[in-house]
């Protein structure tokens, strides 16, 4: 039976202090980088549309909160709109004021300005699973089949007890949640996987099954099985010097989960039904937080991952836009025309709200609303 989800009030909480926190923190990356390099940051918005609240500090920053939680933006010097188009106006402004304006600093150095956004987030996700396997350990239970389900993709491949799993299409497999973490991700897809018997090597082929798991809370999830499992988990304490590079491999694990469940969504593999918006996000963060500060904690790394990860994308507008046309500037030796810099962010902006359309349908059809009476 599915548990009682939270009240309204709870998930409310929960979904303004998941997004709000990790938009400060993107938009803080973004601003202390143009600090660094001396442009003047004329606004840090927390929410878009009419202002809340606001503050104008001793460097003429207004700090403020909009009514709509669903994002933020640093407008800098020189900018013409929070996407960062510029004013041409900059150019006449005294020398002092044009020096502290994001055009006038050198290619890379506004490259470091966007991509720090992003790369803030990916910290964020990597100090908090540091944190984690500081108090917990990690799992390195060997990738040893102790347990084969009957009937399972892996008693069809002819998997037995003992054998030990070397590979999974391709990649080397070191522990059972490394192969999880494989296998999980590409429900009724075939695999080939060579494995250690009795000291000799063997190639395997099976088809994952796809398999519909509810949670506690009646979410239903499309993942990937092949049947066989440990009958002893084993963890192991991870040091202080340790900790970062695991925590960064762990980070790396879940960005590139990421990107292989985008790649699936584009090329038809999933249904693009399993992207989620701001509705389902305020759902689960609203459910993880009734299960615990450290369910909670989680779930604001995943999604400092995938917040770092769209933002990265080469899509006008995003940080990977901005990214795209330095990149394009570089190659050119100067930057894009005015016209095409213009038509590429109203094609972003196009793309941008035709996937907010998208995800909020997703997100009302997941809560029955155009379900059958």
């Amino acid at each position: 039976m599915a548990a009682e989800s939270p009240n309204i009030i709870l998930t409310l909480f929960a979904f303004l202090a998941l997004i709000g926190s990790l938009v400060v923190v993107h938009e803080l990356g973004h601003y202390l980088v143009g600090r660094w390099f001396g442009v003047k940051a004329e606004k840090f918005s927390i929410g878009f549309g009419p202002q809340i609240w606001g503050r104008v500090d001793k460097r003429g920053t207004l700090w403020r909160v909009g009514l709509l939680p669903l994002g933020g933006f640093v407008q800098f010097a020189g900018d013409m709109n929070p996407a960062s188009q510029a004013d041409e106006s900059w150019k006449q402004l005294p020398e002092q004021e044009r020096n502290q304006t994001f055009q006038s600093k050198t290619l890379w150095q506004r490259a470091l300005i966007v991509a720090a956004g992003p790369a803030v987030n990916f910290l964020l996700a990597i100090l908090i699973a540091m944190g984690f396997l500081l108090a917990f350990g990690k799992s390195v239970t060997p990738p040893v089949v102790d347990v084969v389900q009957p009937r399972s993709a892996a008693a069809a491949a002819g998997i037995q007890i003992g054998d030990r799993i070397l590979t999974l299409n391709g990649r080397t497999i070191e522990t059972f949640d490394a192969m999880a973490r494989e296998v999980v991700m590409i429900p009724g897809e075939k695999i080939v996987m060579e494995i250690e018997r009795n000291g000799a090597r063997l190639e395997m082929q099976a088809t994952v099954a796809a398999v519909t798991e509810v949670d506690r809370f009646g979410n239903e999830y499309r993942i990937g099985r092949i049947g066989i499992g440990a009958s002893k988990l084993e963890t192991r304490e991870v040091g202080l010097l340790e900790a970062p590079w695991a925590a960064v491999k762990q980070t790396g694990n879940i960005l590139r989960q990421q990107v292989i469940g985008l790649g699936q969504i584009i090329s038809g593999r999933r249904p693009i039904s399993e992207l989620g918006g701001p509705l389902k996000i305020a759902k689960v963060s609203g459910e993880a937080m009734s299960l615990g500060i450290l369910t909670f904690i989680s779930l604001a790394a995943l999604i400092s991952i995938n917040l770092g990860f769209i933002n990265l994308l080469p899509i006008p507008m995003l940080d990977g836009g901005h990214l795209l046309l330095y990149g394009i500037e570089a190659v050119r030796r100067r930057p894009a025309t005015p016209q095409v810099q213009e038509w590429a962010f109203r094609a972003g902006f196009a793309m941008l709200a035709a996937f907010m359309l998208i995800v909020t349908f997703n997100d009302l059809a997941s809560f029955g609303l155009f379900g059958s009476s």
